[in-house]
């Protein structure tokens, strides 16, 4: 006999379908085996790829500890809770009374038969939720559970920094998992209490819960409270890396308000706990409630008004004094979480009068790289990558080789694969026979070659120079790079733009080489070639087969008479991604470059440990920090968990092998207490920098986006004085790009000599500038040692110019634009149907002055083909400006004007096959007259070369079109000579 009140009678459902029913079945039992497949083939392939790099321990390490917390956290959710929903069943009074003021009756007979399913369909559903977050808390767990000591302690609680980066993310994710326990054990144990009477709203009897209902609330609850008390004891310790309206860290509020605030809710918590706790035992809600009241009044009034009227009416009318304690502390920890603790600021007055030769500016400038990576992009895919089925980077990568024992900087590019580029687009192309890229292509950053076509047929690619001095092309003559590598393997099976996966390795018996190999020379048939490589992994087996033709939804692997016993499957193949899933507790720098080693090509990356936990030190947004006018056009992958971060180190170098993937990691911050934490994680995945062979040490250098972050800081950072910083006194910032506003303009490689550090120092360095704060003017000149083999690498020189108004680059870009001779000289790009493209704005300290070079390329208007070819070079030292077609010829413009020593005019350039120096081709006939007469002479060659120009970019002669432009431009400016 039921419990519960009469209830209308209900009618019967109606009967189901059988066939309907088997039918659902059916097709959720698919679609749960579909899902499962595709989950558990992309598990086995990982394993494959994994284990076929040699990285196996790192996958297993990542899935057990996955797997693990998966089920710890899933588990303690689903069993606490359903363990509170059956208490609160066997719990339940065993007479509800007749009138059922619930109205639950219906609702125990529908539930009361499947209560058991309903307990495990709530199990598992929290076990899926739960264990999936948990899982996601991976770094958490191996960071607590490998992490150390900084060595160094917090200057508020006295705990090791470790305590902040390892310790305190873990405790706050067990506390927090705690306390959803607690409130879903609450709620479940509630719902079931109130469905079978435990709980009634409304009571005849005046008792609206009974005992035990009482009882089992009282202890959940008062558990939660007790957690929140430890949640708050924890809050404390997140003070110093909370991010404020002024710092990052402590502030004059949070130290004398929100501190003691968090100490005294910690014992109003263990209060309210206590009281019910004893709320087991007595049978009234009153002193709970007021302790819970209480508690809730004092988290506000104490968490949120007490610390207002704090800042408002103590720290704001005099903010300066209260703060400077708390600001001194901020720039302390700021500098040295982002390692700019030794950086060398020195005062540097440019003065262009001291006696500036052509000599010394040429000296000091000859390894300028005026050729700039982004612009000749167009040139080095043009004219190098020999079939449309090959292309390079966006953004070209700047190296430096040794060639004829000289340091050389060199513009390079990967000849890779262009799957869009490929001729017949069926799987058997795409998937074996175009598998590859071929070689590198590389020409000199500060050089420029004898012939400037705009534009190049590409039957006669090896006979054209299109502007630049290739150092590795398609010219046999053109090997320099070659030789001074002593040749390497050049096939590219792994790059930044490699296909999704390719199939390689040994046909089937009998069968020939299907890979299409293009040899530098090139060919129009080009020749075939086999892997030979470890590869990723193997395809043999039917299973493995079955597996990939899942993860790549392609059933040629299973069709397909190319797909053997011998296959192999290259996939995951962009150099960024293999690092990060080797080592995915790395922040991978946005920019691999490649290098030649040991008659390999070796992608060369950086890994960056990062935090956003270090105590005290500014956070800030990491993609923001590393933005500039060529973020758009790199690429990167981050796998930091939060944007936000406060520490960064380079702690690993690494390689990837461009023809068999093979991922190799260097330990090289060896002092990073982050970086030791993940190799005790992942043992043996890091080796010892000792490790780095000595030819790929040749070729490691400053990273980019750790120089992009520390400049960044540096920016305000660099002052030490708490009142200079909070009046934002010589506060500097990034420049914006002239050419791509509202993005900071980008670091530069050059070859720096210091001018505050004696003797011969040229280094290869990473640089950049800063203007004062919303400011156009020059307030510094930074830049880091970037040679990896110097015992100065990662040393970084400020130069401070004085308060005064040297321009920066934005106003000498303007400068530029506005000189009366350079605009005269670029209208003729209107006249001859192109527009210039300006390069890289270069600044440099250069003879106790400050030289600024940008190179000027000219393109074809309207025309996608045509690649822009290096046309002058302008040049600002000084109050003055020069223009020439080379830098020596703008240099020497330039102290024409500026009084300046000039050499002697060189020989002219000796005959390539003779040696002996080259007559002048076609000597104008000497000119007459007056001044003003010479002057009409002058300008009207200058017309009839134009015309002459003109005549030939018509007949495509584009090699007598760029002769008469130099014709024309060399007797404008004889004639501005006279009349100067």
């Amino acid at each position: 006999m039921s419990n519960t009140a009469e209830t209308p009678d209900l009618p019967p459902p109606a009967a189901r379908n059988p066939r309907s029913r088997a039918l659902v079945i059916t097709a959720v039992v698919l679609v749960a085996a579909f899902l499962g497949l595709t989950t558990f083939s992309g598990f086995y392939t990982d394993r494959l790829w994994y284990v076929s790099g040699g990285y196996g321990g790192v996958f297993t390490t990542l899935i057990w500890t996955r797997i693990g917390l998966f089920v710890a956290t899933g588990l303690l959710m689903a069993l606490v809770v359903c363990l509170n929903v059956v208490l609160a069943y066997r719990m339940r009074p065993i007479f509800v009374g007749m009138g059922d003021p619930n109205g639950m009756g219906r609702y125990r007979e529908a539930v009361t038969p499947i209560r058991r399913l309903v307990v495990l369909g709530i199990g598992l559903v929290l076990l899926v939720f739960t264990g999936t977050s948990g899982a996601g808390q991976w770094r958490t767990y191996l960071m607590w559970r490998n992490g150390g000591d900084f060595g160094s302690e917090d200057v508020y609680f006295g705990r090791d920094i470790g305590f902040f980066v390892f310790d305190l993310p873990w405790y706050h994710f067990v506390t927090d998992l705690a306390m959803a326990v607690l409130v879903l054990s609450v709620i479940a144990a509630a719902l079931t209490h109130y469905l079978y009477g435990g709980i009634q709203l409304q009571s005849s009897s005046g008792e609206r819960m009974s005992g035990a209902a009482q009882a089992q609330l009282s202890l959940l609850v008062g558990l939660f409270v007790l957690a929140k008390g430890v949640d708050y004891w924890l809050d404390r310790y997140d003070l110093p890396t909370e991010t404020g309206s002024l710092i990052t860290g402590v502030t004059y509020t949070d130290d004398n308000a929100v501190l003691p605030a968090k100490n005294i809710l910690i014992g109003i918590a263990v209060i309210c706990a206590i009281l019910f706790f004893l709320n087991v035992w007595r049978r009234t809600w009153m002193l709970p409630s007021v302790g819970i009241a209480l508690l809730a009044l004092s988290a506000v009034l104490l968490g949120m008004i007490w610390p207002g009227l704090v800042q408002q009416f103590q720290v704001r009318p005099s903010e300066l004094d209260k703060e400077r304690e708390y600001i001194g502390r901020n720039i302390e920890a700021t500098r040295a979480a982002y390692d700019l603790t030794d950086v060398e600021i020195e005062p540097y007055t440019p003065d262009a009068s001291i006696g500036a030769t052509l000599a010394s500016l040429d000296g000091q400038t000859k390894s300028i790289p005026l050729v700039d990576p982004q612009v000749v992009r167009a040139a080095f895919e043009q004219t190098q990558q020999v079939r449309a089925y090959y292309s390079v980077a966006p953004v070209l990568d700047v190296d430096r080789y040794a060639i004829d024992g000289t340091d050389r900087a060199l513009v390079l590019g990967v000849r890779e694969l262009n799957v869009d580029g490929i001729p017949d687009q069926n799987w058997t192309n795409t998937a074996t026979v175009y598998t590859h890229g071929n070689g590198i292509i590389a020409a000199y950053a500060n050089q420029r070659g004898r012939d400037d076509r705009s534009q190049l047929d590409t039957e006669s690619v090896g006979d054209e120079n299109a502007g630049l001095e290739w150092a590795q092309g398609t010219q046999v003559s053109e090997d320099d790079l070659q030789e001074a590598t002593g040749g390497y393997e050049d096939r590219v099976y792994y790059g930044e733009q490699s296909p999704d996966y390719s199939i390689v390795g040994k046909p089937s018996e009998g069968a020939e080489d299907y890979e299409l190999n293009l040899p530098l020379q090139g060919s129009e048939n080009g020749s075939t070639t086999t892997f030979e490589g470890r590869g990723d992994a193997g395809v043999g087996s039917t299973f493995n087969k079955l597996m990939f033709a899942i993860k790549f939804g392609e059933p040629n692997f299973l069709l397909s008479g190319r797909v053997n016993d011998n296959s192999r499957v290259l996939f995951d193949r962009d150099p960024t991604e293999r690092l990060q899933k080797v080592a995915p507790w790395l922040t991978v720098d946005s920019d691999p470059y490649p290098a030649i080693v040991d008659g390999r090509i070796l992608w060369v990356l950086d890994g960056y440990t990062t935090t956003d936990r270090f105590p005290g030190a500014e956070k800030d947004s990491y993609s923001d920090m590393i933005d500039d006018a060529l973020a758009d056009t790199t690429t990167g992958l981050q796998t930091i968990p939060t944007d936000q971060i406060n520490y960064m180190r380079n702690a690993v170098k690494a390689t990837v092998d461009a023809y068999d993937g093979t991922v190799t990691l260097y330990e090289w911050d060896t002092e990073d207490p982050l970086l030791q934490a993940w190799k005790k994680a992942f043992p043996g995945t890091v080796q010892d920098k000792e490790a780095i062979p000595a030819e790929l040490a040749d070729h490691l250098r400053y990273p980019e986006d750790l120089f992009k972050v520390q400049r960044f800081q540096l920016a305000r950072y660099h002052v030490t004085d708490p009142s200079d910083w909070y009046q934002s006194n010589n506060r500097w910032e990034v420049p914006e790009d002239p050419y791509a506003q509202r993005t900071f303009q980008p670091p530069y490689r050059l070859f720096v000599d210091e001018p505050t550090v004696e003797g011969e120092n040229e280094t290869f360095s990473l640089t950049s500038v800063y203007v004062p704060y919303q400011k156009n003017n020059l307030a510094s000149f930074v830049s880091v040692d970037s040679d990896a083999t110097s015992e100065t690498y990662g040393t970084m020189r400020v130069l401070e110019l004085p308060n005064e108004q040297t321009p920066g680059p934005n106003l000498v870009a303007n400068q530029f634009a506005s000189d009366e001779e350079v605009a005269f000289e670029l209208a003729q790009f209107d006249r001859s149907g192109a527009r210039p493209v300006y390069g890289n704005l270069l600044t440099l300290p250069v003879n106790d002055g400050l030289m600024y070079v940008q190179p000027v390329y000219a393109a074809r208007q309207l025309s996608d083909a045509a690649f822009p070819i290096l046309r002058f070079v302008l040049t600002k030292y000084g109050d003055d400006i020069g223009i020439g077609s080379t830098l020596r010829e703008s240099l020497q413009d330039l102290l024409q004007k500026s009084g300046g020593s000039i050499d002697p005019t060189p020989d002219p350039d000796p005959d390539p096959g003779t040696g002996e120096p080259q007559e002048p081709e076609d000597p104008e006939e000497p000119l007459e007259g007056s001044v003003a007469e010479q002057i009409d002479q002058l300008l009207t060659r200058a017309e009839a070369a134009f015309e002459a120009a003109d005549q030939a970019l018509a007949d495509g002669d584009l090699a007598e079109y760029q002769t008469q432009v130099e014709r024309a431009q060399d007797l404008i400016g004889r004639a501005l000579e006279l009349r100067s």
